[in-house]
Parts: C-alpha cells; sequence; structure tokens
C-alpha cells in the first residue's frame, strides 16, 4: 500500500510539473541522449558505499535520457558473470535550471546472495523498491553539490528497509600538465537500516584520465566514522578502470 501511494504521488509530482512547464512542444523538443560506463573494480563497492561484494566486480551504468525524463540501469557482475545487482533508476527533473536541478525518481532493483540448498549453490533474488529526491547545484559546469535522500524499501520477507542520506561535493577538471585530468569527490553519507545496521560514513573517490580518451582509472575508499553495527565496519578501498561510452 505505501508504495502505490509513493507511486501515486509521484506520477502527480509528474503531472503537476507538465503542466506548470507546458511550452510549445517544437521549442522543447530534444534527442535522446545515452551514454555509458563499464567498470572493473578491484573490490566492488555498490551504490551506497556501505556495502560491497569483497571481490572483484563488472559494474556498467548506461544512462538514456530524453527532455526531463532519463532511465539510468546500473548492473553489476562478479567476474565469474554472476549477478550481484541489477538497479532500474527512474528520473524526471522537476527543477531544470542553469545552477541547479531537483530531480525525482523511483528505482525497481534485485539484489543477489548466494544460498546453499542441499548441496547446490544457488543465486536469490531479493528485490527491492526505491523512490528519491535529489537536489544539485552547480558552482560551475565542473564544480557540483548534491544533496540526495532515498528510501530502500525491501520487498520479500526477511529483506531490510531503511533511509540513505548522501552529500556529495566533487570537481572534475583539475589539469595534470597539458593533457592530463584529474576528477575529485568527497562523498558523506548515513544510513538508516532495520535492527543495528546505522552509520555515517565518509567516502573519498579520486580519477585520473587523460583529455579526449574514454579509459580512466579511479581510487575509491569508504570508512566509517561513527556505526552500531557489529562489528564495526571496516575500512574498504577500491581501485577500478572505467571506459566511458
Amino acid at each position: 500500500m505505501k508504495s502505490a501511494i509513493t507511486i501515486a504521488l509521484f506520477f502527480n509530482i509528474l503531472l503537476h510539473s507538465f503542466s506548470a512547464n507546458a511550452v510549445d512542444t517544437d521549442s522543447t523538443r530534444h534527442k535522446l541522449k545515452a551514454a555509458a560506463i563499464v567498470s572493473l573494480n578491484s573490490n566492488g563497492i555498490a551504490s551506497i558505499p556501505a556495502f560491497s561484494l569483497d571481490k572483484p566486480a563488472l559494474i556498467a551504468t548506461i544512462s538514456l535520457a530524453k527532455n526531463r525524463f532519463s532511465y539510468e540501469p546500473v548492473l553489476g557482475y562478479s567476474l565469474e558473470m554472476k549477478p550481484w545487482f541489477i538497479d532500474n533508476w527512474l528520473n524526471y527533473k522537476i527543477v531544470n535550471r542553469t545552477k541547479f536541478e531537483l530531480r525525482a525518481g523511483v528505482n525497481f532493483s534485485s539484489f543477489f546472495t548466494p544460498v546453499k540448498i542441499s548441496d547446490t549453490a544457488l543465486l536469490k533474488a531479493e528485490r527491492y523498491f526505491a523512490y528519491t529526491i535529489t537536489g544539485v547545484y552547480k558552482i560551475t559546469s565542473a564544480t557540483l553539490l548534491t544533496l540526495a535522500y532515498w528510501s530502500d524499501n525491501g520487498q520479500e520477507q526477511g529483506t531490510i528497509r531503511g533511509h540513505f542520506f548522501n552529500f556529495i561535493a566533487e570537481k572534475n577538471d583539475f589539469r595534470l600538465g597539458n593533457h592530463g585530468l584529474l576528477a575529485l569527490a568527497l562523498q558523506l553519507f548515513y544510513i538508516d537500516y532495520d535492527g543495528n545496521s546505522d552509520g555515517l560514513f565518509f567516502t573519498p573517490r579520486i580519477a585520473a584520465s587523460v583529455r579526449d580518451f574514454p579509459l580512466s582509472v579511479f581510487f575509491q575508499a569508504t570508512q566509517a566514522i561513527q556505526s552500531n553495527i557489529s562489528p564495526f565496519p571496516e575500512f574498504k578501498w577500491n581501485l577500478g578502470l572505467a571506459y566511458s561510452f
């Protein structure tokens, strides 16, 4: 029932935004924009960096956007090509200005965990439904501040539910010589999930690339600042190689 109410409210926002921003369709028609990033990770870290696969992983992020709508699936697999998670983000820009964006979105996802039944190894799929509101302030085209809230809701018995609060400061145009580029992101997030699954975490990320070349290398780390998770979450790091389309 809560999920149905959430979906109804979301689409109500969309309809209101359409009516509030209705203009000549010829002036607002844009082509479909498509992009993708595929990364090889030494120690796969999930979309919520408190969770990880704890072994090498492949993660593909795809973005399809037209006008105010976007569809952004994220696929995570182990190197044995066993599924880890599948996200399906549907987003709508309620506010779309030069300096500020406000997006609302929903996510239908699946999370896969290994289980054993009668000495047979299986993958158990658990479904999650999430909704989010995200604000992005653009200091410059390459310097962004992002504040987001997710409500995460497991659909099967035994799955967890909770809240995710996320703040990211990023700058993507540090120059390394004549051709090198450096991107730096600092992420502070708080999770509040069922049971003893609360905590405040800090995640820096640094990426290096060559101008006009699609390959980049990155380093990401996650450190708990405060948490009631037992045992206390250990420091995690991830080194990766990403290819952008």
